[in-house]
Formats: structure tokens, C-alpha cells, sequence
């Protein structure tokens, strides 16, 4: 499923530039805001920002609610800008489509249409027929990118997959033995905590659990709130009780995902101790990793990044499951009895996959990131 839409309209000056606000404001959510989407939403009148607002932890309140809070009696007549089409649906919350009429918002520049069968439509709809002026399209690039997950998850029933490999610059990942190694500096390392803050969930395997003992949290001065739901591919429930990812279990939730032959009792333990655990369909020993996603989708998680090793991250690949990849490239070489960034097959099936292409590069310290998309 591509993400791409109808081309993207033009604006003028201000409104690509409060447009952009409101992207970059919704940008603050991601990872924080799931099932709902992490959208942004600015109120401007005259050319001065009356209210700022983005969707708050655990997807409520809703962005447009917010700003028309801040904005409070001045929003009558005023313009919001907003990433993504406001609801036309009672949830949980009323509609922010009535919140918009209510505040007597004259103009809705709208960056896309929300493709939840809930609204689709159905808010610009509802504005335009109260008088609104309803522009839709602004920055509609961007807001595709940034609720790519949210696209993701109600249309195809799964999460926005990234893949995130670093490896050093003969293309290893490990040593020999699968014995880890620090590949790239400390700055690089940063960035990878601050995807893992954007990120709903983030995914490995149990060969990387027995291997490393990971913590999987977002290590930052003041992000470790931030840090995603760790889910462990793990067919026979072999998790220590005493890894990082079940000894936390309280403070960061963890999801095992197993075969229907995994023994019970050992289900039981790790439930018990705080885990959910899923049963999904296995062959030759691997689990069915469509159903992972389905599972995961079902359960909210809208953005999953894979931090596994390289058995994970083939079969993501070999699956065709990979939406975005993140490729972090360290300066020093491991030597030909490293282990390979893909298991069985060469880096080059991601890199040079006719599925993605590459859409941005980076030098952070010594080290390279290079970023992939799917086409």
C-alpha cells in the first residue's frame, strides 16, 4: 500500500508556514498518542497565533479542542490549521468538527483527509456545510508521513513498520558467536533513542534477548516515560524472568508473541508477572509475522520500529513488511567473520530493494544514517 494521494496543494506564505506549525506540533505526539493519531493544530487570526494544540498522551484530548481552549472567545472568525481532517465521530470525545463550529472559526486548511471509514470525509463535509471555508491539501506530503501509522493501521490492518539497522562499514553487525558490539558513537545512539520515543512499539527478537539483555527504553534526559511497548518474537516462551524486558515489565509494558505449541505454564509465569502474551500461527519454526501485525494493530499500535538481529530483520524484509528502514553506518570495519546485517541474505536486499528508495542522509558525528521509504 503506498501512502501517496492526490497532489498537494499550494497556499500562501502564511498558510504553509502555520501549516507547517501545525505538523511540527503534532510531531510532538508520535509514539504518545496511540490508537489515535498524533495530530497538530494552530488557530490564527490576522496573522497572530491565537492557540496551539496537539493531541495529548494516550490520544485525548484532541488537538483542534486544545487550541480552540487557548484561543477561547477570539477563535470566532479566526482560521485553524490542522494535519489531519477533524472528526466528525463521538468517541470517547465529542466531534471536533462541532467543537470548530461551536468556536465560530470562520476557515479549516485541512493538510489531508482522514481515511478512518468514521470520518473520510465526513468533517470537512460537515464544516462546509455550516459555512466554514474548508481547504484541503496543504502540506499533504508531510501529514502523509507523519500519520503514515495511522494510515496504516485503518487501512491495512497493521502498524507503519521501520527497520533499524546499524552496522559497521564492512556491513557486520555483531562479531563472531553473535557477540555484540558497540558499531556506531554515542550521538548516533541518541537519534535511535529518539526514534524509539516516536515509535508505538518497538520489536525483537528472543535471540537478541538471550544475546544482549536489552533494555528497549528511551534512554534521554526526561524520555524514559517515552519509551515504547517492547514485543518479543518468542515461539517457545524461553524469556528469562530476569531479562531487562520482564525484570521492567511494570514500569514499560512487554508483549510475547508465541507459537500455539508454547507451553501453557510457561504463558501463565509471564502474564503473571505482568507480560501479555499472544498466540499466533508458526511454520519451520518461525511465527506468522502478519498475524504479529494484525495482532499488534488490533491491540492500537499505529508506529513499530524492529530493533531485532539479523534473523528479525531478514524476515521483516523477506516479507515485504518494511515501510521505512533507518540505516546507521559506523566508521570501523568488523572483518569477514562477522555476522551479516541480514540472515541468509546481502544488505543490498534492502538497500537496492525495488520497494524502497532512499529519501534522506545524514552525518551525525562520525557515523552515517541514511533513510528509506516505501516507494
Amino acid at each position: 500500500m503506498s501512502l501517496a494521494a492526490a497532489p498537494e496543494v499550494s497556499g500562501t506564505a502564511d498558510d504553509e508556514r502555520f501549516m507547517a506549525l501545525a505538523l511540527n506540533l503534532g510531531r510532538r505526539g508520535l509514539g504518545n498518542t496511540w490508537p489515535n493519531p498524533a495530530v497538530g493544530a494552530v488557530i490564527v487570526k490576522d496573522g497572530i497565533i491565537l492557540g496551539r494544540g496537539w493531541t495529548q498522551a494516550g490520544g485525548r484530548p484532541h488537538a483542534e479542542t486544545q487550541a480552540i481552549k487557548r484561543a477561547g472567545k477570539a477563535a470566532e472568525g479566526a482560521t485553524i490549521y490542522v494535519s489531519l481532517e477533524p472528526c466528525a465521530h463521538k468517541g470517547k470525545t465529542p466531534p471536533c468538527a462541532d467543537a470548530i463550529i461551536k468556536a465560530g472559526i470562520a476557515r479549516v486548511v485541512s493538510a489531508m483527509q482522514d481515511p478512518n471509514p468514521e470520518v473520510a470525509g465526513e468533517g470537512h463535509r460537515r464544516l462546509a456545510e455550516r459555512g466554514l471555508r474548508v481547504d484541503v491539501g496543504l502540506g499533504g506530503d508531510a501529514a502523509r508521513r507523519a500519520h503514515a501509522g495511522h494510515v496504516r493501521r485503518v487501512t491495512g490492518n497493521r502498524p507503519q513498520v521501520m527497520l533499524k539497522l546499524a552496522v559497521s562499514s564492512d556491513g557486520k553487525v555483531g562479531l563472531a558467536g553473535r557477540r555484540p558490539i558497540a558499531i556506531t558513537g554515542e550521538a548516533a545512539r541518541d537519534r535511535v533513542f529518539q526514534l524509539r520515543a516516536a515509535s508505538d512499539a518497538i520489536l525483537i527478537g528472543i535471540g537478541t534477548v538471550l544475546a544482549d539483555n536489552p533494555a528497549l527504553s528511551c534512554r534521554l534526559p526526561g524520555m524514559f516515560e517515552r519509551s515504547p511497548v517492547r514485543v518479543v518474537l518468542d515461539s517457545q516462551l524461553k524469556l528469562p524472568l530476569a531479562s531487562h524486558v520482564m525484570a521492567t515489565v511494570r514500569e514499560t509494558p512487554t508483549w510475547v508473541f508465541a507459537a500455539p505449541t508454547a507451553s501453557a505454564v510457561a504463558e501463565d509465569i509471564l502474564q503473571q508477572r505482568g507480560a501479555k502474551v499472544f498466540r499466533v500461527a508458526h511454520d519451520n519454526g518461525r511465527l506468522d509475522l502478519a498475524q504479529v501485525l494484525n495482532a499488534l494493530a488490533g491491540q492500537g499500535i499505529t508506529r513499530l520500529m524492529v530493533e531485532g538481529g539479523p534473523t528479525v530483520a531478514a524476515s521483516f524484509v523477506d516479507a515485504d513488511l518494511v515501510d521505512e528502514a533507518v540505516l546507521l553506518h559506523g566508521e570501523k570495519a568488523i572483518g569477514a567473520d562477522g555476522i551479516d546485517a541480514l540472515d541468509g541474505m546481502p544488505l543490498s536486499a534492502l538497500t537496492q530493494s525495488p520497494r524502497l528508495r532512499a529519501c534522506a542522509s545524514e552525518q551525525i558525528g562520525a557515523d552515517r544514517v541514511d533513510y528509506f521509504e516505501r516507494v
